[in-house]
């Protein structure tokens, strides 16, 4: 092949990408990712120091008698897109609101995580309880057609039932149980509707399916000890067609606390809704069958009509009435809609302002038990 300048150009130019590639973009992001890390690290540290010796909460005779949140006190948390692996979300939060998240929410699912003590160490010292969003599917499979979501064959109600992935779920209670403090589990959330591969309107699951799958699964945790496990079921709010509430709820003896996802500006619901109107029809069918403490597990409102703040304002003044809510939190991530706090000055001042009072202010410790009642 003649030499021709052409031809140098362009080897020369495949070798400036080929290293700009493999070399100099690699060291960029590593560089923007420990940078993020440290930002986060100057708004949310670590504050808490775990315990190394055996006084775990699966000892009964040597449970601490604190509870969390205690009586009159209700907590407030935050949910990531990123979870474990970046804090820098949370750390917004923290700074947008002036409030430090006493619950930290992540999801996990089955396909690609596997139980990591030091990813939910991570947020324990960081002075939050834990909390897992732990989901029978695979994410990475989720298909862009909303009625299709929920059509994942391997992850079948029916296969958890038959014991199919009790190995899985065996390493899970054990990780748990490894751990010097409670770890809140919500498992297989939103099931009254037909978006996820756990519900039983979709993925060929039948009826009773759900309610036999979490029972297996918290069968196990109780074989292996894990104590420290506090069960959270979570429906979205009802809607019309969704399946009703009463035929998924596993029982009193499989739940600590019980809980519900709603938003201010989904599809469907884009007029404006206060937190009493968006909530109330949902708490009222729940206390139909339970008396277990709620905590609203997924939060979030539009900005889109300009009303984000005036939403937080009326649900800072609506929450106090509602003494069984024992907490929310805010879902701080973009889906569709940007749901983080911090869209306007208006609502982190709201939120800033709302969460400032005195029932919000106990802080999280791996000594303390959930409040159960």
């Amino acid at each position: 092949m003649r030499i021709t300048t052409p031809r140098v150009l362009a080897l020369l130019c495949a070798a400036l990408l080929s290293w700009y590639t493999f070399q100099v973009a690699p060291d960029l992001a590593d560089r923007e990712r420990r940078e993020a890390a440290a930002r986060a690290d100057a708004v949310l540290p670590p504050t808490t120091v775990l315990p190394d010796d055996d006084r775990t909460p699966h000892h009964p005779a040597q449970r601490p008698t604190v509870s969390f949140p205690a009586a009159g006190k209700a907590f407030v948390g935050v949910f990531t897109a990123a979870g474990t692996h970046d804090f820098t979300e949370a750390a917004d939060f923290t700074r947008q609101t002036r409030h430090r998240p006493q619950v930290y929410e992540f999801s996990a699912d089955w396909e690609t995580d596997h139980f990591d003590a030091e990813a939910i160490n991570s947020v324990a010292r960081r002075g939050m309880l834990p909390m897992v969003a732990w989901e029978p599917w695979d994410h990475r499979a989720e298909a862009e057609e909303p009625t299709l979501r929920g059509e994942q064959p391997e992850y079948r109600l029916s296969r958890i039932i038959d014991g199919s992935f009790d190995p899985y779920i065996r390493s899970w209670a054990r990780g748990i149980k490894s751990l010097s403090y409670p770890v809140a589990i919500r498992f297989a959330h939103e099931m009254n509707g037909y978006w996820y591969p756990w519900c039983e309107q979709s993925n060929s699951n039948r009826r009773g399916e759900y309610v036999r799958a979490w029972r297996h699964i918290h069968k196990i945790f109780d074989a292996v000890g894990a104590r420290n496990a506090v069960w959270v079921w979570s429906p979205n709010i009802s809607y019309e067609n969704s399946t009703p509430l009463s035929r998924l709820y596993p029982g009193d003896a499989y739940v600590d606390w019980v809980g519900l996802s709603g938003y201010y500006g989904t599809v469907g619901k884009e007029n404006y809704q206060s937190f009493d109107r968006l909530f109330t029809p949902t708490r009222t069918e729940l206390r139909r069958f339970t008396r277990k403490p709620l905590v609203i597990t997924e939060l979030g409102a539009t900005d889109a009509a300009g009303r984000k703040a005036e939403w937080i304002t009326d649900m800072f003044r609506a929450l106090p009435r509602h003494r069984d809510i024992i907490g929310i939190i805010w879902y701080q991530a973009v889906k569709e809609i940007d749901w983080r706090v911090g869209t306007s000055p208006a609502s982190s001042a709201a939120f800033s302002a709302g969460a400032s009072a005195s029932r919000y202010q106990q802080r999280w410790g791996p000594g303390m038990t959930p409040r159960l009642r």
